[in-house]
């Protein structure tokens, strides 16, 4: 069956007839998965060559899961917020 160009045009902004998925998706719009991933082995990296003990590094594990809080908390602390 062939379809119109005007439902393949439309066909984009629709969900995925596979699995509904893809509705709105774009190259480059979710790439904030891997900025985090970035951020969180560079803290624990940072962390944990900072700890003393072993549960200094269990705790850096933790900040480094949490960290874009620190980041927003010393941001607006900075701001005088």
């Amino acid at each position: 069956m062939k379809k119109s160009k005007k439902s393949m045009m439309n066909m984009k902004n629709k969900n995925c007839e596979c699995c509904g998925y893809h509705k709105n998706y774009y190259y480059g719009k979710h790439t904030g998965g891997a900025v985090y991933g970035l951020g969180f082995i560079g803290a624990a990296i940072y962390y944990i060559s900072t700890s003393n003990s072993f549960w200094m590094g269990v705790l850096g594990i933790l900040k480094a899961i949490v960290w874009p809080a620190f980041l927003v908390y010393d941001l607006l602390r900075f701001l005088g917020m």
